[in-house]
């Protein structure tokens, strides 16, 4: 296919994409909190991955495939500047995290599966972006795993500006169990790192011998969610096998389990690891079985709504639904289900308390107000 013919398709994609409420479709959905209506942002995304929110009401999106899209005034675009990625498997462009102090840095953090030779590994990078918004400007790498990774599974990812400005990134086990349980490897980890890719001294295995520094805990499967608690508590859903499906409250220095203990089985039967619970590994704060596959995460603020205040809500990628959990209730669980619902990816909340979400069976962003 010429240049100009691969021009002329992609203008034709991005003019199928839609953004803009007033021509869009509005359903309702009854709730715990009361009815609510769901609008249609956007659509014609192909296989959508991440929010972020900048000022003045634009919204990025990443697309598993490469693309990070600039949603403005009923116009979307697409950014240059963007770095190569591994899209193979569940790899590819993953999450983008705009961090708080945007307006002065304009800076933008995209993680993304890298191509490291013979395999892949998750990687973190950051750019500026430019004033126009079509480019991401001086991008660079500051983090990626070390090599040694194949395979096209279980990348994590999700970027979390913590308190004090540090970041925290989810690395799955990549399909290689055992590393989770392996101070020597990032595989199976939430990392913490200082804004330039930096290790904070105050980690919790800095200076221990064999030992990753970027390190913060362990011993997680695939953790595709991520969120910090109107506290500052760091929250992480993860992956299981056949049930297993974790929510963890995460803690410095923890060892979550994995492969030792879980709540599921392998997808064969087979019992995973010693069973549920060991001495010295954490227990989850609640658990799913069966899976629901959980993706995207949030701690809502409860700014439109006030019971939701501190709930936790999770896309499914299994049942196609919002799993809102209660952590002062035991985590009682309400499931939040539409044809909007579908394979839910990624799910926030905007800067006037509405709840988004990014639908990859719909290839649509979407949010929830009060109807």
């Amino acid at each position: 296919m010429t240049p100009v013919a691969t021009s002329a398709l992609a203008r034709v994609a991005m003019a199928a994409l839609l953004l803009g409420l007033a021509a869009l479709p509005v359903r309702a959905l009854d709730s715990s909190a009361g009815p609510l209506r769901i609008e249609t942002l956007a659509s014609g995304l192909n296989e959508p991955w991440a929010i972020g929110f900048l000022p003045g009401g634009r919204v990025l999106v990443t697309e598993r495939g490469g693309r990070l899209l600039h949603l403005s005034d009923g116009r979307a675009s697409e950014v240059a500047g963007v770095p190569r990625v591994a899209a193979v498997g569940q790899g590819g462009l993953l999450d983008v995290m705009v961090p708080r102090d945007f307006a002065e840095t304009r800076e933008v953090f995209l993680s993304y599966a890298k191509p490291q030779g013979r395999g892949e590994g998750t990687a973190l990078g950051v750019g500026r972006l430019s004033a126009d918004a079509t480019r991401l400007e001086g991008f660079r790498e500051i983090f990626e795993i070390a090599p040694g990774s194949s395979g096209g599974r279980h990348f994590g990812s999700r970027i979390v500006e913590g308190p004090g400005g540090y970041l925290f990134l989810t690395v799955g086990d990549r399909g290689d169990r055992p590393a989770a349980q392996d101070l020597a490897r990032h595989e199976g980890s939430v990392l913490r790192l200082n804004r330039d890719g930096s290790v904070p001294a105050d980690n919790p295995f800095v200076g221990q011998h064999g030992a990753r520094p970027e390190i913060w805990s362990h011993g997680h499967r695939n953790p595709q969610g991520a969120a910090l608690g109107p506290d500052g508590t760091l929250w992480v859903n993860e992956h299981g096998a056949r049930g297993g499906d974790e929510v963890n409250r995460i803690e410095k220095g923890a060892n979550y389990g994995w492969p030792v203990i879980s709540y599921g089985r392998h997808y064969s039967g087979r019992k995973i690891g010693e069973g549920a619970v060991k001495p010295g590994m954490e227990q989850p704060a609640h658990y799913w079985d069966p899976s629901i596959a959980p993706s995207g995460m949030m701690v809502y603020s409860g700014a439109l709504w006030p019971d939701w205040r501190g709930d936790i809500f999770s896309g499914s990628l299994k049942f196609g639904l919002i799993s809102r959990l209660d952590p002062e209730t035991g985590f009682a669980e309400e499931r939040l289900k539409a044809p909007e619902t579908g394979r839910v990816r990624d799910i926030a909340e905007g800067p006037d308390g509405t709840i988004w979400f990014l639908s990859v069976t719909n290839g649509a962003l979407y949010r929830l107000l009060p109807d």
